[in-house]
């Protein structure tokens, strides 16, 4: 229900959503004659919301003051994901590996090459402009 694309897949779809099938609607009407219609598209903030699901709830990624933690449920078959965080001066080029098919849970942290305790990145603003995070 969320995703607007779902509401306009085909000539049909499109016709009885009329909207924009890439702006998040604020409603969808139940009203009859109205039913499935969009509306609100460009007045609220669930663009902002969805967002946010997908960056912490999805992909999980948590930043805590200056730490940063990874822990992503996302589909069994998809091989991994890329994220480029840029803390301050420093950018941080983020891979997350999935060769296991695993939804969820995170075996290994290593930062520019090197394991990091408790699965916890320290982020900080130094003189390596890019750094490199691997889970």
């Amino acid at each position: 229900m969320l995703n607007p694309i779902e509401h306009a897949r085909d000539e049909k779809d499109c016709e009885r959503y009329k909207v924009e099938p890439y702006v998040m609607p604020g409603d969808i009407y139940s009203l009859a004659g109205h039913v499935g219609r969009g509306g609100w598209t460009w007045y609220t903030g669930a663009a902002g919301w969805t967002y946010r699901v997908w960056i912490e709830e999805v992909l999980g990624f948590q930043r805590r003051g200056d730490t940063l933690t990874i822990d992503p449920v996302i589909p069994k078959d998809w091989p991994g994901f890329r994220l480029r965080y840029r803390f301050q001066d420093t950018t941080y080029r983020i891979s997350v590996e999935n060769p296991e098919h695993c939804a969820r849970g995170v075996t290994l942290v290593e930062l520019d090459g090197a394991a990091v305790a408790d699965k916890i990145v320290m982020l900080r603003n130094d003189a390596l402009l890019t750094r490199s995070v691997l889970f």
